[in-house]
């Protein structure tokens, strides 16, 4: 009787320890929809990811965004495709561009607090983050529900502790607030991570004249 009930005790124990084992979705490639607001004003952003490449799309008046990025910071593309202008811009980091813009990324350091809260239906958790060359410090909220490559939007988090959810992040020297809506496990389109024919091709200085800023 005691053989019996040891089974039963076991076999509990380990059914609990496979169903804790499977809380978490494992996502290797797949789209990742997220709200983005900022200077620019706000909408629906995508994310296309697969190992450590990415590429996150937008649209900006009526110009279409593309960030194509590669490990954590190895790699930055910004491609931008005005069909009213006929306008089709791409511009790829230099090495030199690729130091300089990591040299610029803060070393975050992260403090767990006990505060949660459901995010599109994710167990949150806050976290607060630190900038300690300025002294900023903001929310960020991560989730263990699933797991997601590092990707150009979340690369600031890589240290976290969770899979970001709702974070600040920047573009083109600008603070951008991005809060997660869905993911998915579709295949990424063939050549989402390369440039497509018909850009050309110019430097990251060109493109910020191009939009404005000097």
């Amino acid at each position: 009787m005691k053989f019996k009930l040891f089974t039963v005790a076991a076999g509990m124990a380990l059914l609990a320890t496979s169903l804790t084992a499977s809380a978490q979705k494992t996502y290797k490639e797949g789209v990742i929809t997220y709200t983005v607001s900022g200077g620019r004003g706000a909408g629906d952003a995508k994310t296309y990811f697969k190992g450590d490449s990415s590429a996150t799309v937008s649209q900006s008046g009526p110009a279409k965004i593309t960030v194509v990025t590669a490990g954590i910071g190895d790699y930055l593309a910004i491609l931008v495709d005005v069909p009213v202008a006929n306008i089709k811009k791409a511009a790829v980091a230099s090495p030199a561009e690729t130091e300089q813009i990591q040299a610029a990324i803060p070393e975050l350091a992260f403090t767990p607090t006990t505060e949660t809260k459901e995010i599109a239906g994710l167990k949150c958790k806050k976290v607060t983050a630190k900038d300690p060359k300025s002294g900023a410090s903001f929310d960020v909220w991560i989730t263990s529900d699933i797991s997601a490559p590092v990707n150009g939007m979340t690369q600031l988090y890589s240290k976290v502790g969770g899979f970001p959810v709702q974070f600040t992040t920047y573009q083109m020297g600008q603070s951008v607030s991005v809060t997660y809506k869905a993911i998915s496990d579709e295949k990424v389109p063939a050549g989402s991570f390369g440039i497509p024919a018909g850009f050309d091709k110019i430097s990251l200085a060109d493109l910020q004249a191009l939009g404005g800023n000097k």
